[in-house]
């Protein structure tokens, strides 16, 4: 107490705003941060993000709630600036451009002026796609893929109606769906495979869709669509998605079937399209035909059935070409198998007289029956050897290519490709094929320093300090056990 009957201790509020409310409030009045302050722009750009994620969450507990649900009013969100800002900045600053040329970049410099005449084309139905400018990347078997790049604004546009859909399909889509959607991976569908290979499986079906992206039906994607999406506007921009065309050699061919790759809205609508074809089917096929233990798993149109009994999956598969023809797609005979896969498949095989069991590939691994040191069953997942040799293919041009370029320069984006590599293949059972392509890699920047001169001096022995110094070492960064179990294992 001082001399006046008061206490020397500071009178604290109950309850401080937080910083953020401050802001937020400052922002909602007009008033206090001056014009352009970074943190105004800050303040914004949460309160913008904030209301698109309450405006999904509000669709996802809707769609979850009734599964029969039809929403009929949800174009207002994909015209919102809002979810036009937000798709905006989940873009790729350095994607190619589309047939008209705008970068990311470009559009950026008046991107408050873009974004607002974007959202009032939407809203009066002025929005019309372009054609997406068609591409070829190689494919590990030598081919080419056929990819649609779309312009910026298109992706723009896909991106925010991707975000909307997604929020009403996510409460439908099975758990056997791993591909292209929000918090999935190939690794999740690989985990899945592992743990259905380690079950009461002897036969695994591989499966593959014949050219699916341009033989999708677009009669058929939007009777699927419907299902959910009663509102026409919504119905309209896919349309006008599908009906674009594509632009190659300076010449426009429309798209009867088919939705080009490449595009924000490609995976999505390829999920919903496989979802009624093959999904739901696969499942109601599962509870009422199957003798046995059967497993799907599917990422995109990469699909795996396993089984435990052969007369299932024989039976299974004539079905699936059957109920596949009536969505105007077919199968890959050349590279659809069957093939004998399990715990028993090595001693049955053995009994036969035949050689050991056969390989599947899926996402970039070969799948190979093997045991544990205690002898136990376990599968395998190897980096596809095809793949690794069309990737080290790659790594030898452009090292050609920078023939000449520093050598930490050389080294540091030798360094970036590794960890990339490890990111994906870095999965246990694959440490053998991690430590092996490491090797490749040195091996092929060793052979390119040597062309620099004739009289070079570097030897294997001064390269490996190199080696030592910029390619980080082989690591496993996906891992089924824990750590705990890791540490037992090693041992």
């Amino acid at each position: 107490m001082n001399g006046h009957g008061k206490s020397d201790r500071p009178i604290v509020p109950a309850k401080l705003p937080n910083k953020a409310t401050l802001v937020a409030a400052e922002v909602m009045e007009g008033s206090g941060l001056t014009k352009g302050n970074p943190k105004q722009q800050n303040a914004r750009q949460t309160l913008r993000w904030e209301s698109v994620q309450s405006a999904l969450r509000r669709i996802r507990v809707a769609a979850g709630k009734d599964r029969k649900k039809r929403f009929t009013c949800l174009y207002h969100h994909i015209h919102n600036t809002s979810f036009l800002w937000e798709a905006f900045y989940a873009l790729k600053r350095d994607a190619a451009p589309g047939i008209d040329g705008e970068t990311w970049e470009h559009y950026e410099e008046n991107l408050k002026d873009n974004l607002e005449d974007l959202s009032a084309r939407l809203k009066r139905g002025a929005y019309q796609a372009k054609p997406v400018r068609r591409v070829y990347v190689p494919k590990p078997d030598g081919k080419q893929r056929p990819l649609g790049v779309t312009t910026l604004e298109d992706k723009l546009v896909q991106r925010a109606t991707v975000a909307v859909l997604n929020a009403v399909y996510e409460a439908d889509f099975l758990d056997i769906s791993h591909g292209f959607r929000p918090k999935r991976s190939q690794h999740g569908a690989l985990n899945a495979l592992r743990g259905a290979l380690h079950g009461k499986v002897s036969w695994v079906l591989d499966a593959d869709i014949r050219g699916f992206f341009d033989a999708i039906d677009h009669e058929w994607l939007l009777r699927f669509v419907e299902h959910r999406i009663a509102d026409r506007r919504v119905l309209r921009l896919i349309q006008k998605w599908l009906k674009a065309g594509v632009l190659e050699d300076g010449e426009w061919r429309s798209s009867e079937e088919g939705s080009p790759q490449g595009g924000s809205a490609s995976p999505l609508l390829a999920n919903i399209y496989l979802h009624y074809a093959y999904d739901l089917w696969a499942q109601k096929w599962r509870r009422e035909n199957a003798r046995g233990a059967v497993h799907f798993v599917r990422f995109a149109d990469d699909t795996i059935a396993a089984f435990q009994w052969k007369k299932d999956a024989e039976r299974f598969l004539d079905d699936l070409k059957a109920r596949l023809s009536q969505f105007h797609l077919e199968l890959n005979t050349d590279k659809t198998r069957l093939v004998e896969f399990g715990r028993f498949a090595a001693s049955s095989r053995k009994s036969r007289g035949e050689r050991k069991p056969e390989t599947f590939a899926f996402l970039g691994f070969t799948h190979i029956c093997g045991q544990t040191r205690t002898g136990k069953f376990t599968a395998w997942q190897h980096t596809e050897r095809r793949r690794m040799r069309t990737k080290l293919r790659e790594l030898k041009l452009e090292l050609r290519r920078r023939l000449h370029h520093a050598v930490p320069a050389v080294g540091q984006w030798l360094q970036s490709v590794l960890r990339g590599h490890y990111n994906y293949y870095g999965i246990t059972s694959n440490s053998r094929a991690l430590r092996a392509f490491r090797y490749h890699v040195g091996k092929l920047w060793y052979c390119t320093l040597r062309r620099r001169s004739h009289k070079t001096t570097l030897n294997w022995k001064r390269m490996e300090r190199l080696v030592t110094r910029w390619l980080p070492p082989a690591r496993v960064v996906h891992s089924i056990y824990t750590p705990k179990q890791l540490v037992m294992d090693l041992r």
